[in-house]
Formats: structure tokens, sequence, C-alpha cells
């Protein structure tokens, strides 16, 4: 006999939620086709309407095409097509980096927002971001989408109740589901994140020193970014802090700074002291800074050194005093780099316990005093860990190369770096692959940044070094 079910029993029969509350539904009744029609032709007019203010510019292409064509036919149409094709063509080759900007990168995120949206659902429900409540599925919502050759940037929007933390635990997950190599969790504005998909890797080659030009203190290139950008230091304001194993490229990585300060060092606007302990690196260019500032190796030197860069500093903060809160580069009041090749060396390891003081004095008074006024420090050493530099802390800026220890991430990039994707002690060894390459976290962007420093060779420091010696020569005997 067949079992006769009533209204309440369907209505929890038919919801897989036990603990929801029933939903109690009119009798159904049959409508009428006409009027399904009209309904699914009035969703289908506003679906148009839509599209056609979402596109504008498809829009008024596909305008022009249709009257060249009821004017002149399919001859006028593929007239049309070469011309607009001649013309993207000459926009590319002349202007490659507008072209970029106006017409490559909206159109691959066009497509690249298609992709994601045609797998979105099925991904985020296999990985298990999709919760069930109360009888319906719950996906974050799929934002923008913008794409560069190597890296997909998608915003979402996440489901009340859902954190960052939830999309990171499933960021293998999403990677393998959208095809990419790696996906990490950027954090964003509340309630809603920023998922970064590392499709190429832009950093696998070695990066050649990139040409001198004119250079910007704020925005000096030394190499480039995961994203294919060009990787630009900030130095004017700041400190910066270079960390990395032996062999990881952190001489690569400070001359590349000199590399790019070159042409404002050589117009008096920028001074290097240059702290050279282990008298390997720095020494190769060491007319460089005699030219144009200072070296020293010996600690003894660096000490007095250090010291008069302490002095100068205050002096020049007591003229600054009431007249300005800002420095601008001079030839009178010129910006000071001060770069330290080994600064454990100096820190840590040195046996002269007063000299250790005096070093350690100078470099906090100059990480503590000398942003405003035009002084900043870059410290490079193999060691992060606070016993070996005690005013860490003091670099606002940092930048973590190849790293002996997962522990070690988080000492120099802050806590919760590594759980962002800065995985320093999964660098590659190999030279040709891993060494230059680097995990970026600036004072303003908790978020670490791959990048890769240019490899600035000894014929490129031999060049430099050249043109001081003619300089000079030519000052002695003008």
């Amino acid at each position: 006999m067949r079992k006769i079910v009533t209204g309440e029993q369907i209505a929890q029969l038919t919801n897989p939620d036990p603990f929801a509350v029933p939903t109690w539904r009119a009798p159904v009744y049959r409508t009428p086709g006409w009027i399904i029609a009209a309904v699914q032709v009035g969703r289908f007019m506003w679906w148009l309407a839509k599209l056609v203010i979402r596109h504008p510019v498809t829009d008024a292409v596909l305008a022009v095409l249709v009257l060249a064509w009821l004017n002149a036919g399919w001859p006028g149409v593929v007239i049309l097509v070469g011309v607009l094709v001649a013309i993207l063509g000459v926009w590319w080759w002349a202007r490659p980096v507008s072209f970029s900007r106006w017409i490559a990168i909206p159109a691959r995120g066009k497509r690249r927002a298609w992709f994601y949206r045609r797998r979105w659902g099925a991904v985020l429900t296999v990985a298990g971001l999709a919760p069930f409540y109360q009888g319906r599925v719950l996906l974050p919502v799929l934002g923008k989408v913008t794409s560069t050759r190597y890296i997909d940037r998608v915003q979402v929007r996440l489901v009340s109740g859902q954190s960052a933390a939830d999309l990171a635990d499933r960021a293998d997950n999403l990677a393998h589901g959208f095809g990419a190599m790696l996906c990490r969790v950027r954090t964003s504005r509340s309630g809603a994140v920023l998922l970064e998909f590392v499709r190429r890797d832009a950093l696998a080659q070695i990066v050649p020193a990139l040409p001198i030009a004119h250079p910007d203190l704020k925005a000096l290139p030394v190499g480039k970014r995961e994203d294919g950008l060009p990787w630009l230091v900030r130095l004017h304001g700041t400190h910066l802090l270079i960390a990395g194993a032996t062999g990881a490229g952190k001489a690569s990585l400070l001359w590349g700074l000199v590399r790019a300060m070159f042409p404002l060092m050589g117009s008096g606007l920028v001074r290097v002291l240059a702290a050279d302990p282990k008298l390997m690196e720095l020494a190769f260019g060491r007319i460089i800074f005699q030219t144009y500032g200072q070296y020293a190796a010996d600690p003894e030197q660096i000490a007095v050194m250090l010291e008069a860069a302490v002095a100068d500093m205050q002096e020049r903060a007591a003229r600054f005093a009431g007249k300005r809160r800002d420095h601008v580069p001079t030839v009178q009041d010129p910006f000071v780099a001060v770069l330290v090749d080994e600064v454990a060396f100096l820190t840590a390891y040195q046996r002269d316990r007063k000299l250790r003081e005096r070093i350690m004095a100078a470099l906090a008074t100059l990480t503590t005093q000398g942003r405003a006024v035009g002084y900043a420090v870059v410290a490079a050493l193999q060691d992060p860990r606070k016993d070996v530099l005690a005013i860490r802390n003091l670099f606002p800026d940092r930048i973590a190369m190849r790293l002996d220890e997962p522990e070690q991430v988080d000492m120099v990039l802050g806590d919760g770096a590594r759980d962002r994707g800065a995985a320093c002690e999964l660098i590659s060894t190999d030279p040709a692959i891993g060494a230059g390459v680097a995990f970026v976290r600036l004072e303003a962007d908790p978020d670490p940044v791959r990048v890769r420093a240019g490899w600035v060779s000894d014929i490129d420091i031999w060049a430099m070094a050249a043109q001081v010696e003619t300089r000079v020569l030519e000052e002695v005997f003008a």
C-alpha cells in the first residue's frame, strides 16, 4: 500500500538540514505558458541591458562593425578590422606601457575572470569553503580579477562567519583547483580577502642588473617582482634590514642599491658610507665610496665613521628644527646611506666590548633619529636572532632572502609572515635559481612580496669604478 505523505512531512523530508525550521508553502498551481514566456523574455532583456551597460567599449565596437556591414557589406567590415588591428599593432610597438595598461591588462583580466567564474562553485565546494546553511550552499562572492603575465589577483567577499585563515588553510586546494603553482591569501578590507594565484614563476631565471637611469630615492629599481613588475626599493625616509644565509645574494642587493643611486652620487645629492668588516664585497668598488662618501673596514675605523655620521646628523637636525619637517636632498644636505655589509660581526661577534657598544650606540641613534633628516641605514646579516642584532625592530622595511630555519622568517619579517607565504627556507640553494630571491615586508604592508634582486656582476662594478676614476682624473687635470 502506497504511503500518503502529508505536507508537514514533505517540508521535513525535502530539507537535508534536520534542525532547520519547517518552511510552509501554499499549494502548487500550474502557471500558464504565456506568463512563463513573458517572465523569461523580461529576464533576458534585463540581462542584455546590464551587459550593454557594463561593456561600453565592446558595444561601441560592435555598433561600428554593424554600421560598416550595413553600409559597405563584408568588404567594409574586413577593411575596418584590418585598420583596427594595424592601429593596435602600432600602439603596441610605439607605446608598449600604455598599450599594456589600457588594452592588454584589462583584456587579460576579463579572460581570467571568465576562467574563475566557470570553476568557482565547483572548486570552492570540493575544497570545503562553501558552507551549508538552512538548506542552502553559501559561496564566497567572486569579485574583481586583475592579471599580469604571471599572477592573478582575485578579490573575494567572504561568507559571514568565515575568516582569511579558513582560505589560507585551503590554499593548496585552491591552487590545484585553478591550475596555479601557488595560492597566497592577502589581507583586504573587513569581510574580504585577496587571493594571489601564481601561474608562472617570473623569477626562475637570473635577473640581469637593471640599467642606470634617473633614480628616485623613494623608488630605486633593483630587481624584479613575482608579478613581473620592477622591484622598487625605498631608502629615503626609512631603514632597511637584509637577512640571508651565505650565498643568498645579499651582496648583489647592496650593489644594486649603489648602482641605482650612482647618478645621484655623481651629482652630489647622495653620499654613501660603506662599512665592510669582511673586506670582500664592498671593497671591490672602494673608489666609489671614497669618492662619493667614505669607506671603512677596520672595526675601529667603522666606529669612528658611524660616530661622525651621528654628529653630522644631529647638527643637521639642529639646523632643521622649527624650519622644516621633511628632508629634500641638496648638495649642501645630501641624502646619506649607511651600508653595513655584515652587521653581526660588529654588534655580536666583536671581542672588544667597548668598541661593540660604540657601534651599537651609533647605529641605534642613526636608526631612531635619521629618517627625518635624510639618513638611512642598510644593514645586512646572516643570523637574524635578537641577541645578534638587538636593534632589529628599528628597521621599518625588511628583506628576507634564503634562511636556514623556518623560525627565522618571522624573526626578520614579523610574526605570521611565513603563514602568509614567505617560505624563505625553501628558496633554492642553486645560485642560478635561488640567488637574489627574497621576500619583502614593508612598513606600510604586512603581506610579504616575493622578489629577485638583479645580479650586479664584477664587470658592472668595474664599469662604475671606471667612470669614477675617469671623472676624478678629469677634475685633476682640468
